[in-house]
């Protein structure tokens, strides 16, 4: 009973940690998915914040700047902290912080103030892309990849959302600016006999103008939620448990460890850079080289994102069937194959649209997919992750920003599509180098193998040692077989031998009766016992 009672008690223990695990994975995905609209609310509303602080578009670009150097800060210090303190914890406070700045922003009205704003706002998201990786893999382990999956669709699926709530809050805004300059003008023709006697412009747009903002309000909301649920996960976790995972795994450095950091902070950058960079050039790509109207290089773009968001879905399933790097290797064919199809084949329109069709598929699940094949080589800690959130960050502001400034020199050059197929080259070339130098054993692996091979020849020596004296054995009972057989075939032919045979003895007995007995002076024993037949013998003898 109490070996049963204490079977049921760890039953119910394992039970509650993949619950804990399972919810722990929902949680970071409802922040991916915070992530995701936090990032992409600013395209669609970025004229809007213009006039919001009295500003030209062309006026206030540096906001982009400054939230990506806010991202690229809060990367490397969430790295460092998350290798000091508990990551729920401080994923928790960065989504606040995130929060406070998505509730600020719709009342900011100083360029100065918006640009602090996004750079903090930046500054929280950065930890949470790098924390909740490194959580993931924490969580999981070997078994993180299809989590880790679901977690980068979750980003996706957030960058999917964000411009349609921004649209919404658009049509409500400009609804009600339009009933109320209908009832502006009703009441000025009502008042006014003539038209030119007074304007018909309508109402002061400046309270209407803050109302697409409350997107913001929207998303910072729901992202304040998901930091409640981060609270309460740190109050069932413990530091203690997570530090001295953290120092057991330690061992588990690969040998080239930050050299294959290196590497795959190269590969991320050209990765990241060639994902925006397509997905931000590809309409105007498609209206000046391809000659297609607004609404078709509309549509090229939504087939890039969307083949990219579908796959990221798939791939959820497909890592629980298939190893991170064989996903990887299928995702780099497909990008080098549609790549030089958009490259050199552009001009025939179907390769176009399936072209960015594949290229957008492949993008999907390279960088999930590297971070798992990583990990089962070495051990990914904080300062590692954010070294991986920050060359993607560098992939996404230095390669759009070559490749403009290449096609403003350019102009008759297809730029875009030539980049998409130089990045996928170097992914390509990246990839192998970073396998063969993690393949490569530790010292003590290396001390192991010896070991273990001077064990075996040792074994294997021994083996053949006892075989031949085995077979020395075998040769000298043989010789001794020989020699005894010898000494019968010459007892036999001598003339001095004339015992007679006692007629009670059988043909069988007399020649089963070893004669070696003879030559050792030992007289047979008859069958029957009696030592008679030895007197007999005597008797007869002298008789």
């Amino acid at each position: 009973e109490a070996g049963a009672a204490g079977g049921r008690w760890r039953c119910g223990r394992c039970g509650d940690g993949a619950a804990l695990r399972w919810c722990i994975t929902g949680v970071l995905c409802a922040s991916f998915l915070g992530l995701g609209m936090s990032i992409a609310v600013l395209g669609p509303t970025f004229p809007n914040l213009a006039a919001n602080v009295g500003k030209n578009v062309s006026d206030i670009y540096y906001i982009f700047v400054g939230r990506s150097l806010g991202y690229l800060g809060g990367s490397v210090v969430g790295g460092v902290l998350f290798d000091c303190m508990n990551a729920t914890l401080l994923l928790a406070l960065s989504m606040l912080g995130t929060t406070a700045g998505l509730y600020v922003i719709p009342w900011c009205k100083e360029s100065l103030l918006l640009t602090t704003l996004m750079s903090v706002i930046g500054g929280s998201m950065g930890i949470l892309d790098t924390g909740a990786n490194v959580l993931a893999l924490n969580t999981w382990g070997s078994e993180a990849g299809p989590h880790l999956q679901a977690l980068h669709f979750s980003f996706a699926a957030g960058a999917f959302l964000a411009p349609i709530l921004a649209k919404m809050a658009l049509v409500g805004s400009e609804s009600e600016e339009l009933a109320g300059a209908e009832k502006t003008n009703q009441s000025v023709l009502k008042s006014v006999p003539t038209a030119s006697a007074a304007p018909t412009t309508p109402a002061p747009k400046d309270h209407h103008d803050g109302e697409f903002l409350w997107s913001y309000i929207i998303i910072g909301t729901y992202i304040l939620f998901v930091s409640i649920f981060l609270f309460a996960l740190y109050s069932k976790s413990s530091s203690a448990r997570d530090k001295s995972k953290a120092s057991a795994q330690k061992g588990r450095l690969a040998k080239y460890h930050w050299s294959l950091v290196g590497l795959l902070f190269v590969f991320f950058l050209f990765y990241v850079g060639a994902e925006v960079t397509y997905g931000s050039y590809v309409f105007t790509y498609a209206m000046v080289f391809a000659e297609m109207t607004e609404s078709e290089a509309a549509a090229l773009n939504s087939v890039f994102w969307g083949a990219f968001a579908v796959c990221r879905g798939a791939a959820i399933f497909g890592a629980a069937f298939l190893s991170p790097a064989t996903m990887i290797v299928m995702s780099l064919v497909c990008s080098g194959v549609s790549s030089s199809a958009l490259a050199f084949l552009a001009h025939y329109r179907a390769l176009l649209w399936a072209g960015t069709a594949v290229y957008g598929a492949s993008m999907a699940t390279v960088f999930p997919s590297g971070i798992s094949w990583i990990e089962q080589y070495t051990v990914v800690e904080g300062k590692s992750a954010s070294l991986f959130v920050v060359g993607g960050a560098l992939g996404e502001m230095c390669i759009p920003a070559a490749v403009g400034y290449l096609q403003g020199r350019f102009h008759h050059v297809p730029v875009v599509t030539y980049a998409a197929f130089v990045t996928s080259i170097m992914t390509i070339l990246l990839f192998p180098a970073m396998h063969k130098l993690a393949s490569v054993p530790q010292e003590k692996d290396l001390k192991e193998v010896t070991d273990s091979e001077t064990q075996k020849a040792l074994l294997t020596n021994s083996r053949l040692t006892e075989d031949e004296e085995d077979e020395e054995d075998v040769r000298e009972w043989n010789d001794a077989d020989f020699e005894v057989v010898e000494m019968n075939d010459k007892l036999k032919n001598s003339p001095t031998d004339t015992s007679p045979r006692i007629p009670g003895d059988s043909a069988a007995e007399v020649s089963l009766q070893p004669h070696l007995d003879d030559v050792l002076g030992e007289p047979p024993v008859v069958a029957g016992g009696s030592p008679g037949r030895q007197n007999g013998n005597v008797d007869w003898e002298k008789s």
